[in-house]
This record gives structure tokens, sequence and C-alpha cells, in this order.
């Protein structure tokens, strides 16, 4: 793992700085103006998007580490690199300008947050000890976890009132997959990232040469497959879950990654 560097964010105004502001629910849409473009995003190295040493971010790595599986932690920190390099060349070309001025304004430090618990849900612990679908148990979780539930994350570790709902209203929605609505920045960037490594979608947003340096950084080794087999556990153990608007054809979508496990 490469040594964290800081990615401070300046921006004052807490809509922006902690992802609120709304984006249109479809990624279709919203990425349909560089889809039409077909401009070629260029390589971004893991230096470009550097992991935050906020005492927050490395707190949350800590917790990540500790709790998290070894593939759904690299699962989260290829997220973090591919929503960050995306995010990038969505802005670059101009992507919401008109509806959602101000979209990419938020910070490293949030979205680090929002990639290292949005599949806290899915610990074997968690997922038998409740019987909410994994998305809004992993929401209520990282909530806790975020604002200092158990006393010892001191002052400077502890996330404010409006960034901890933010890192929870993305992991709520990161699997709400829908084509009306709005949803907040940091929650379509999320879905961008976590879709993207789990089926190979909207591969055209990132360049190849970027894909292929985070994969050798953070392998996938099983992910497909570990990702996979948690949809179908969670779908047998809870009918209910949200998983199931996915669709039954999802987990194939999953195993069918073109970029596979290696």
């Amino acid at each position: 793992m490469t040594t964290p560097t800081q990615a401070p964010n300046p921006n004052p105004n807490p809509i922006q700085t902690h992802g609120f502001t709304a984006i249109p629910a479809s990624s279709t849409k919203f990425t349909d103006p560089v889809t039409q473009k077909g401009v070629t995003p260029h390589p971004l190295h893991l230096t470009s998007t550097p992991i935050p040493t906020t005492p927050l971010a490395q707190r949350i790595l800590s917790y990540a580490q500790s709790h998290l599986p070894t593939q759904t932690l690299q699962h989260s920190l290829r997220v973090y690199h591919y929503g960050l390099a995306m995010k990038q060349y969505l802005s670059s070309q101009g992507v919401g300008d008109e509806s959602s001025p101000g979209w990419a304004g938020f910070s490293d430090e949030t979205f680090f947050l929002a990639c290292m618990l949005h599949d806290i849900g899915t610990t074997e612990e968690n997922m038998r000890g409740t019987r909410l679908s994994f998305e809004f148990a992993g929401g209520v979780r990282a909530l806790g976890v975020l604002l200092g539930d158990g006393g010892d994350a001191g002052v400077e570790g502890v996330a404010s009132k409006e960034q901890a709902e933010s890192v929870v209203e993305a992991i709520v929605r990161h699997q709400d997959l829908c084509e009306v609505g709005w949803i907040t920045a940091l929650g379509g960037v999320l879905q961008l990232g976590t879709i993207f490594d789990n089926t190979g979608k909207h591969a055209h947003l990132l360049h190849e040469d970027t894909i292929q340096e985070v994969i050798r950084q953070y392998p996938r080794t099983g992910w497909s497959a570990c990702f996979a087999g948690v949809v179908k556990e969670e779908i047998r153990q809870k009918p209910w879950a949200h998983s199931t608007v996915l669709g039954e054809e999802f987990a194939e979508r999953v195993l069918g990654n073109p970029y596979g496990d290696e």
C-alpha cells in the first residue's frame, strides 16, 4: 500500500465540500455529454489521487483495515482512486456545469470515508446481526463510527454532522441505480466507482493505464466471485433485501466483469 499523502480541499461550503450538491440519479444521463464527445480520458497516476492523511481519514482507514476482509478493503481502495479519476475527467469536460454547478467540489477526505465504509454492512458479523439490507445497516454503522462512538477518536478524528450524514446518504444509496430523480454528487460518484469495479460498466470514463495501475496496487484477487457470493448470500438470508432490485442477473454481471479476478 502506498504511503498516504495529504489531499486538502479548501472549499468552506459544507454542501459542496461534503458532496450534497444534487446531480441526476441516472449515471447514463449525467455522463452522456462525455459519451457523446468521445474524448478519451488522460492517464491518471495514483499520486494524483492520494489517500488523505487527516486524523479522521487515517482513523477510518485503520477501522476498515481491521474490520473488512482483504478483498473488500482492496475493492474499497480501488473505488476511491477510480471515483476521483472519473470525477476529475467529468469535471474537466464540463459535465454538470449547468444542472449541478459546483458538484465536483467535494473533498477527497469525504469521498475516502464513503469508499472505506460503503461495504461495511457486508461483513459476516454485520450481515447476520441485523435484518436490514446491507447498505442500510452499513449506513447506520458508519454513522456511529464517523461520529466517534466509543469515545477513543479524539476531536480531530471525528466527522462533523454534515460530513457524516453525507457519507451515510451515499452508502445507503450506492446500489440505488435508478433512471429518474436526483442523488448527491458524493453518492453519484461512489456509484460510478463501485459499478465499474464490480461490473466493468463506465470503463470509458477511465484511461486503461489508470485502471491497470490501480489494479496492480490493489489486486482484484477473487473479488468478482467474492462480491457475487455476498449478493447471493444476502438474498438467501433476506429475500426482501434491497439487492434484489438489481435483478437476478446482477451476480452474473459481476462474474462477467471483463477485468476479472487477476
